[in-house]
């Protein structure tokens, strides 16, 4: 199949309410959204968010790198348009992600086509500090329907530690919690903090410190009295192979958009569990777009609460039909494909360049 048009976006989605990470605080998503055309009308999409701040790519850069590949593929077999995107993914694999994911949409992936009713549950964010403001929203959230919470930490570890404490108490065992620290920690913080916790309830420590850092983390885990899990460092499968000769290294995070499509992250996930760990899968900064894909891969995956949330943040949904949501968890029904609201779609965009295959510009105009 030839790729016949592609349509390049940036949107910008205002959030119900800030989300706020120990690096920054959003407002606001804005993902690069591809919309891919081939020669027989079938249409796909892709989802790249760019994270500043979270890792060293940039929202200009990955726009750049949309722009480039886009004018190279337009007009060639997806195949090939595949290859070429897939030779050059290290210099944006988040952009290489929503192109590649559009093409493998218009192929009809496999791992899109969902033949029976999934429940996926999913992780809720936890943002209160104060002892009764704990209290209050540990009840909202499990009357929602969530089961695992994640708590952000890196700031302050005595801080920390009596807040996580605190949470326990008011969970009471009703709930799992999962501990994020956004790579915040110094290693001499986050072996105090890892050492101090009492593990009932806490499902895993997720990324204590710096990416790059692998000794300083590696140092936490062998202090934590809970599993660690690496987050932004698990890119490649040569990552995960190193993650796995690390003392208490319980758990690999894994993200579509770090992977580059869907089979790749599927094989990375299978690496994951074939090494003796479990995987975390899912982006809570994206939209429903990138939601779903994960939550389709998800489906044959993964054996805990999904991480696939961003979807629920935005104020507006991008699918006609929006992503169903049901007692904390993700529903993919059967058959589902979604049809993008092109009002919402135009409404959000702050940038848009299309590109047409030359074979069609001289259709029209001749």
């Amino acid at each position: 199949m030839k790729l016949q048009e592609l349509t390049l976006r940036f949107l910008r989605v205002p959030l119900i309410q800030p989300y706020v990470l120990s690096y920054r605080t959003y407002t606001a998503f804005e993902p690069i959204i591809v919309e891919a055309h081939g020669a027989d009308g079938r249409i796909g999409w892709g989802e790249g968010h760019i994270s500043p701040g979270s890792s060293s790519e940039t929202l200009e850069g990955g726009w750049a790198f949309c722009r480039k590949h886009a004018a190279a593929i337009i007009g060639k077999d997806t195949i090939d348009a595949k290859a070429i995107i897939a030779a050059h993914q290290k210099d944006s694999k988040v952009a290489a992600t929503a192109l590649l994911t559009a093409i493998e949409m218009l192929e009809g992936h496999p791992l899109l086509n969902v033949a029976t009713e999934a429940r996926l549950p999913l992780l809720t964010p936890f943002n209160s500090s104060a002892p009764g403001e704990i209290e209050d929203e540990v009840e909202r959230r499990l009357a929602e329907g969530f089961r695992t919470f994640k708590i952000k930490v890196g700031k302050d570890a005595d801080a920390d530690i009596t807040r996580v404490k605190a949470i326990q108490r008011a969970i009471g065992g009703r709930a799992t919690m999962r501990l994020d620290a956004n790579r915040a920690y110094s290693e001499a913080d986050g072996c105090r903090f890892a050492a101090a916790l009492d593990p009932a309830g806490i499902e895993l420590f997720e990324q204590p410190c710096h990416s790059d850092d692998w000794d300083a983390n590696a140092n936490v885990a062998n202090v934590s009295t809970v599993p660690v899990m690496l987050d932004e460092p698990i890119c490649a499968i040569e990552d995960i192979e190193r993650a796995a000769t690390i003392r208490n290294i319980g758990f690999c995070k894994l993200k579509l958009k770090r992977f580059g499509g869907l089979d790749a992250l599927k094989a990375a996930l299978e690496k994951v569990r074939a090494c003796g760990m479990e995987s975390v899968l899912g982006d809570g900064v994206g939209i429903e777009l990138g939601c779903w894909m994960e939550g389709c891969v998800a489906r044959t995956t993964i054996r805990n609460a999904g991480e696939f949330n961003g979807f629920l943040k935005p104020k507006a949904r991008l699918f006609a039909e929006p992503l169903k949501f049901d007692a904390g968890a993700l529903v993919l029904a059967p058959g589902f494909t979604p049809v993008i609201d092109r009002a919402v779609l135009l409404s959000h965009e702050t940038a848009c360049e299309r590109h047409v295959a030359p074979s069609l510009v001289r259709a029209v105009t001749a």
